[in-house]
């Protein structure tokens, strides 16, 4: 390719509503441009390293027995419907990020963010027996999916491309291959890839299921918070993390009194006033949830973690997917007063969720219900009622691991792919069973896997980039060798330049051809920017050198090779760089 032939152009300054990160670089460099808000244009560059990335996620889930099809993007509603025994219906897991329209015939359909309810059609239709599992069908396709908050460049977006594998088997053990047979191929997809990542505990979110595994990418700019033992090797993403909560002296239980605490409204405040510790007071925050006011309660030295609360309220039959805090009236219309906020004479109306931290102490501090005031010697069970008790809180930097009595560490990252045990979920849901050896209907037993590709691929720049722009990996650069031509005027450059392209080309070598009649400064830079592993210098001073000045882009010095030798010290670099990968 000639890049005085390419569509796109870079960009010297970062647009004017650049988020920076990954965006700002994939924008500069011409690989990508927005629509609107969470929605991206692939353009020539970029559109070559997604390429990249799913050959290499296809190769590996071929490699791991998967068989490619291509499931439809609009489905009908009616099979988002479809009501499992417990809990809500997908459509209402979902919530608003689920889009939905109509056909010109009225019947209601969404755009598919997920395929777990076609492929257990598909897969019913077509697995009949115990003989026909198990069963890896996967597919690489454009998801959507309404985010309320499209943000990060290509991290968090309302049309993105997803790699979704399904696995079907007959009984736990072969799921369990199955299981472990993906997260075996998904460490390989991301080694190849160049990430450099972990793999966590995680929530199963709204598809569902039992096991559940992240695999997140250490970066700043992610959006995940994981939380890490530094002594033992359990690591689960926040939403899922365990901890140690420590337990407070116990007391006598004394009796009950109201105490005036004028413009004590937050935890801190309270603890200030009062001249005692936060973890003796009691954090009471409410939410509505399914048209239901929710109080959730925990010690206040902590913090409410809503994924899960929403996680326990779907399990108390309660739809989450609506979940908010409450307004000041919808508090108002409940009688509860904010700030001042009690889990005391509530009436079966609120549904109450606490902490098992509560049940560390005694003669706790909350709210009073009444402005400028609180009560002390709060007790359970005597002065208040619990609904249900469950780990809603978040673990911190500094707890203690449940596991080995360690300490936690928060680390940031992205997640690039996520792994799930689903069980029997959807195959009782649409009657996905086959016959045993004795001619017995069981439900299939399922697990989901899915990849964001454009994840991978802005990770990878949010990883390795510096001040000049983007380093890609030899396995996913747009093209692995940048070949700058200087002083083209002159005939004997222009000559050996094209034909070093040419020989690049007949080698097999994936190379970009500067060719523009600009200055030395700006075809540098946007190699640099564009971050091709490779750079190789065709200049006067390069062929009174010697030859061949090339440099990659990950080193800082160059060095003069000569014409003759030139491809083959290029095909040495490219080896090593995809073995290192």
């Amino acid at each position: 390719m000639r890049v005085s032939q390419q569509l796109t152009k870079t960009l010297r300054e970062a647009p004017r509503d650049s988020e920076g990160g990954n965006q700002e670089l994939l924008v500069r460099g011409g690989f990508v441009r927005q629509l609107t808000s969470g929605v991206y244009s692939y353009l020539p560059l970029g559109n070559r390293v997604i390429r990249k990335i799913s050959q290499i996620v296809r190769e590996e889930m071929d490699r791991a027995g998967g068989q490619e099809i291509s499931m439809p993007v609009i489905q009908p509603k009616d099979i988002w419907d479809k009501r499992p025994a417990s809990g809500p219906t997908r459509s209402e897991a979902m919530g608003d990020v689920l889009f939905k329209l109509k056909d010109r015939k009225g019947r209601d359909m969404v755009l598919g963010p997920t395929h777990e309810e076609v492929v257990t059609i598909l897969t019913a239709e077509f697995a009949r027996s115990y003989r026909d599992l198990p069963q890896l069908i996967y597919q690489i396709q454009t998801k959507l999916r309404d985010e309320p908050r499209p943000r990060g460049g290509l991290l968090r977006v309302r049309e993105f491309i997803m790699k979704d594998l399904y696995s079907f088997d007959a009984d736990y053990d072969g799921m369990d291959v199955s299981y472990r047979k993906m997260a075996d191929a998904y460490r390989a997809i991301f080694t190849r890839s160049g990430l450099r990542f972990i793999v966590i505990q995680a929530d199963s979110g709204a598809i569902g299921g039992k096991d559940s595994q992240e695999f997140l990418a250490i970066t700043e700019a992610g959006e995940d918070d994981a939380m890490m033992c530094d002594t033992c090797d359990y690591a689960a993403n926040r939403e899922k993390a365990e901890f140690v909560r420590t337990e407070l002296p116990r007391e006598p239980e004394a009796a009950l009194e109201e105490v005036y605490t004028p413009d004590c409204k937050s935890i801190s405040d309270l603890a200030a006033f009062l001249q005692v510790p936060e973890a003796k007071t009691i954090k009471s925050v409410c939410y509505v949830a399914g048209g239901k006011m929710v109080m959730a309660l925990v010690r206040g030295d902590l913090e409410i973690n809503e994924v899960k609360l929403s996680n326990m309220l779907y399990r108390a039959g309660i739809n989450a997917a609506d979940m908010h805090l409450a307004t000041p009236e919808e508090l108002t219309q409940a009688g509860i007063v904010a700030g001042y906020t009690s889990p005391l004479g509530k009436d079966e109306r609120v549904f109450i969720v606490a902490d098992t931290s509560l049940k560390l102490g005694n003669n706790f501090v909350a709210g009073a219900n009444r402005v400028d005031y609180h009560v002390k010697n709060v007790n359970y069970p005597r002065d208040f009622r619990v609904d249900e008790w469950e780990d809603i809180a978040s673990a911190y930097t500094g707890a203690t691991c449940v596991r080995c009595g360690g300490t936690l560490r928060a680390i940031r990252g992205s997640e690039v792919g996520h792994i799930f045990k689903l069980g029997t979920k959807y195959s009782e849901l649409f009657d996905a069973t086959y016959l045993d050896a004795e001619g017995a209907a069981h439900p299939m037993l399922m697990g989901c896997y899915g990849i964001g590709v454009g994840r991978i691929m802005a990770t990878l720049v949010e990883q390795s980039h510096d001040e000049k722009g983007i380093i890609w990996p030899f396995s996913v650069a747009p093209y692995s060798v940048a070949l700058v031509g200087l002083d083209l005027e002159k005939e004997e450059n222009r000559q050996t330049a094209e034909q070093l392209y040419a020989d690049l080309q007949a080698a097999g070598i994936e190379v970009i051809y500067d060719d523009r009649a600009e200055t030395a400064g700006v075809k540098f830079n946007d190699a640099d920017l564009l971050g091709y592993p490779i750079r190789a210098v065709i200049s006067k001073r390069s062929l009174k050198n010697g030859g061949v000045e090339i440099k990659l882009r990950s080193q800082r010095e160059s060095r003069v090779v000569p014409l003759a030798d030139a491809v083959g010290v290029m095909q040495d670099e490219i080896r090593r760089g995809m073995a290192s990968a």
